[in-house]
């Protein structure tokens, strides 16, 4: 589990390639205090485990799932990426509940400044659009953040100048592919509420969670 909150950018040395899956050897911007093979670090926002480390640098393997989930697969060497090691129990919880399980992959449309901060405006499938609220949280390449406003096509977010300084946001241009991760509180919450609309389901039985029960309690 993570917060969202980067502790800090990494280089990617290089990716090795075995069959559908590959290792990833990363050289973090900064030292990892005690670090311990078989941790979980969030590398642009999807969770993976350490497997080995060699003069400051570690690596990670990485499943063909996670290849095609997320944009892990067409990083180059030497391109920047953001990291998260996973949160400890009496950690603050700056940010918000993170799994590292990577939705989809969103595109950047827009990006523009706005006083002193910066808005992107990204591109998402009409599946992850129905995940997204205003003032929600979602992951952007780990990045907790605050959904601005929904469209039919997707979402934007204003980003503070200290987060862009201490992330790669800064560095996305137009066209840019990011991992989007919703927020984990309302995927289950869509699932309970589909699974009672659903033909067959358990409209017949007792009354359980709909959306007549979300809006009566303040959730939708």
């Amino acid at each position: 589990m993570f917060t969202g909150l980067i502790e800090g950018t990494g280089t990617l040395l290089r990716t090795e390639r075995h069959g559908v899956d590959a290792r990833m050897v990363i050289s973090p911007a900064f030292p990892l205090d005690n670090p311990v093979l078989g941790e979980s670090i969030a590398v642009d926002g999807a969770c993976l485990t350490v497997t080995d480390f060699d003069r400051g640098c570690f690596g990670a393997d990485v499943s063909a799932e996670t290849l095609a989930r997320t944009t892990l697969g067409r990083k180059n060497p030497g391109c920047g990426l953001n990291l998260e090691r996973a949160l400890r129990l009496g950690d603050r919880l700056g940010g918000h509940m993170v799994s590292g399980h990577i939705d989809g992959i969103g595109v950047l449309r827009e990006r523009k400044p706005e006083g002193r901060s910066l808005r992107l405006v990204f591109e998402i499938s009409a599946e992850l659009v129905r995940l997204v609220i205003e003032k929600g949280s979602i992951a952007i390449n780990g990045i907790s953040l605050t959904v601005n406003g929904v469209s039919n096509s997707g979402f934007d977010v204003n980003v503070v100048s200290h987060t862009a300084r201490v992330t790669t946001l800064a560095d996305l241009r137009i066209g840019a592919e990011v991992n989007i991760e919703t927020d984990l509180i309302g995927k289950y919450v869509h699932r309970l509420v589909s699974l009672r609309e659903e033909p067959g389901g358990e409209a017949g039985g007792a009354k359980g969670v709909d959306m007549d029960l979300l809006r009566r309690h303040g959730f939708a």
